[in-house]
């Protein structure tokens, strides 16, 4: 495999946001260049101070793919760690859905990321393949369902803003801290 790079951003107002990303077969899932593709966009969500995922659309590549990486940080101890590659990615909501706070790396960085109360399940029953090309079917609840839901929206063109019910819930990343997570700034 080639050097890993930090990949650039597509933003809010690219067309490929809205696209439905094509599935990927299993073949394709492990060509080289797939594999570069899915080490690239872990790398660059790692890198990223507040990244738990990242699709394929938002670095410009047209593949139904995202990668997830939640990991605990000193804001969040308690996350639950989950890293995983999923590829066409599909889910089923269990119960109602409710509003939950989320923003997105395609709208804003730091301080000028947009967050908002997007309606999502608490739980889910999620299908997906994995960077081999095995297939994973697994009941997911909490904030891993939470990004899931977020990640599986980007490659069928649906953006956190339109699960959005209620705009008066948009607020900046600085507000959002001081006001709903009462983090300080950095």
């Amino acid at each position: 495999m080639s050097e890993r790079k930090i990949l650039t951003l597509t933003r809010a107002g690219n067309p490929i946001l809205r696209e439905v990303m094509p599935e990927l077969s299993r073949e394709e899932i492990i060509s080289t260049e797939i594999q570069n593709l899915i080490a690239n966009i872990r790398y660059t969500n790692q890198v990223r101070p507040t990244g738990v995922g990242l699709s394929a659309p938002q670095v410009g590549a047209r593949f139904a793919l995202s990668v997830i990486g939640i990991k605990p940080t000193p804001n969040r101890p308690n996350l639950e760690p989950f890293d995983q590659v999923i590829i066409n990615p599909k889910y089923e909501g269990i119960g109602r859905r409710t509003g939950m706070w989320e923003g997105c790396q395609s709208i804003g960085s730091g301080d000028d990321t947009l967050y908002g109360k997007a309606l999502r399940y608490k739980k889910i029953e999620a299908r997906w393949h994995d960077e081999t090309g095995k297939l994973h079917e697994r009941t997911l609840g909490g904030f891993v369902a939470h990004v899931f839901q977020h990640e599986t929206d980007h490659l069928n063109g649906v953006l956190f803003i339109d699960r959005v019910r209620d705009s008066r819930t948009f607020m900046m990343a600085d507000e959002y801290r001081k006001r709903i997570a009462k983090q300080p700034k950095k």
